[in-house]
C-alpha cells in the first residue's frame, strides 16, 4: 500500500465516520478499487484511532468534565446509549463479521441508510437541547446506533435520525449522535487490538500507516466540526439522495459481476 493510498483511505475513514453515509462501506469500496482488499485488520485499527483522536480533540471539556464527575448525568447517558451495540456485537460479532468481509450486502444497507435519513428529515422539528436529553432518548438513540453495525448503515446517519426523531434540535441531534460515537469507536478499537495481538498481522510500513492515521484524523475534526454546523440549517436528504445512487450502483456492479 502506497502512501497516497493511505492518504486516500485516511479521508475516506474521517470524512465518511462522522458524515451520515457509512465509513465501512465507503472503506470497502475504496480498498475494493486500489486492490487493497486484504489491507486488513491493522490498517482498519489505525484509522479507527485516527477518528477517536478526532473526537478526543473536539470534545476534550466534556470528556474532561465525565473525568471529573464520572456519575454525571452526560456519563450515564452515554453508557445508556452504548448498551444496545454492546449487547448486538457481543451476540451476532460472527455474523456481521461475515458479512462485512463479503461485502455482499452493503448496496442493500445505502439504501436503507438513505431510507432513514429522509423520514427522519421529515419529521417535525424538536427544540431539544444536550440539557434536556433522557435517558429514554439515549436508549432510543443507542437502539438505532446498534442498528448501524451493519457494515453499510451509517451509525452517524442512523443516530442522527433517531435523535431527530426525539425531537432533540438538528444542532443538538448532531452534536450528540457523535459525542455517542466516543466509547463506540473506543470499543472497535480495543477489539480490533486484541485481535491484531492475538494473531499474525500483515505488513504495511510504519510510514503509511502514520499517513491514514494522521488524515483520518484530520479531516474526521474537520467533518464533526462542518457536519455539526451543516445540520443545523441545511437538510439531510442530500446524504439520503447520494447514499440511494451510491447503493444503486453498488447493485448493478455487484448483479453485473463487476465486483
Amino acid at each position: 500500500m502506497s502512501w497516497i493510498e493511505a492518504l486516500i483511505l485516511g479521508i475516506i475513514q474521517g470524512l465518511t465516520e462522522f458524515l451520515p453515509i457509512s465509513s465501512t462501506g465507503h472503506l470497502y469500496l475504496g480498498r475494493h478499487l486500489f486492490g487493497l482488499d486484504s489491507a486488513g485488520l491493522y490498517l482498519d485499527t489505525m484509522l479507527h484511532i485516527g477518528t477517536l483522536l478526532a473526537v478526543f480533540v473536539f470534545y476534550k471539556d466534556e470528556l474532561w468534565h465525565m473525568i471529573r464527575h464520572p456519575f454525571s448525568k452526560l456519563t450515564f447517558l452515554l453508557i445508556i446509549g452504548t448498551i444496545p451495540a454492546v449487547v448486538v456485537g457481543l451476540l451476532f460479532k460472527d455474523y456481521f463479521e461475515e458479512i462485512s468481509i463479503t461485502g455482499s450486502t452493503i448496496g442493500w444497507e445505502f439504501l436503507v441508510t438513505g431510507l432513514f435519513l429522509w423520514f427522519a428529515d421529515s419529521v417535525k422539528k424538536g427544540a431539544k437541547k444536550m440539557h434536556d436529553i433522557s435517558y429514554k432518548d439515549a436508549l432510543f438513540i443507542g437502539t438505532f446506533q446498534a442498528a448501524a453495525i451493519f457494515p453499510a448503515v451509517s451509525r452517524s446517519g442512523l443516530t442522527m435520525a433517531a435523535a431527530l426523531m426525539r425531537k432533540l434540535d438538528r444542532e443538538t441531534a448532531a452534536y450528540f449522535s457523535f459525542l455517542l460515537s466516543t466509547p463506540a469507536i473506543c470499543g472497535a478499537v480495543l477489539l480490533q487490538l486484541k485481535d491484531v495481538v492475538g494473531g499474525g498481522v500483515e505488513y504495511i510500513s510504519f510510514f503509511s500507516l502514520f499517513v491514514a492515521t494522521c488524515s483520518a484524523a484530520l479531516f474526521g475534526y474537520m467533518a464533526v466540526k462542518w457536519m455539526i454546523h451543516y445540520l443545523k440549517h441545511h437538510s439531510l436528504k442530500t446524504f439520503a439522495v447520494y447514499v440511494w445512487i451510491l447503493g444503486l450502483i453498488v447493485l448493478v456492479c455487484q448483479f453485473t459481476g463487476v465486483f
